[in-house]
């Protein structure tokens, strides 16, 4: 009982940085040079296009995306802007991926980068509906 309380006491001192721990804000500048490399698409046909979709300010900070069309598909999605963010970074593969396999906005969040995917999800539907029109 007596080891108990300095035990405790120290448990709840080394865990108080850790909770506090919040990443750094990088500007605007690095966050385009954190950008991903969006995947390669083939050459367009003629009735293709690049859209790019408007910047979107999150809290983590702007989303925008590019979007390369071969003819009314979706050929590639390319991140423009993005947060300079561990979660983000694991995050845009996913969301391009799952955007190229359902042809769509009508994407899952990415657990862990709710924030980013919502950004994500946003600049591309405007996108989307910019080629529409």
């Amino acid at each position: 009982m007596k080891r108990a309380l300095p035990v405790l006491v120290l448990t709840v001192a080394g865990l108080v940085p850790v909770w506090r721990y919040a990443p750094s804000q990088q500007s605007a500048s690095t966050d385009e040079a954190a950008a991903a490399p969006a995947p390669a698409a083939s050459a367009p046909a003629a009735s293709s296009g690049v859209v790019a979709g408007p910047v979107v300010p999150t809290e983590k900070g702007d989303v925008q995306v590019e979007v390369t069309f071969a003819g009314e598909r979706i050929a590639a999605v390319r991140m423009l802007r993005q947060p300079a963010h561990p979660q983000t970074a694991n995050a845009v593969p996913r969301l391009i991926e799952e955007t190229l396999r359902v042809q769509s906005a009508d994407i899952d969040t990415v657990s862990g980068a709710t924030i980013t995917s919502d950004g994500y999800r946003q600049s591309l539907q405007a996108a989307l509906d910019a080629r529409g029109a």
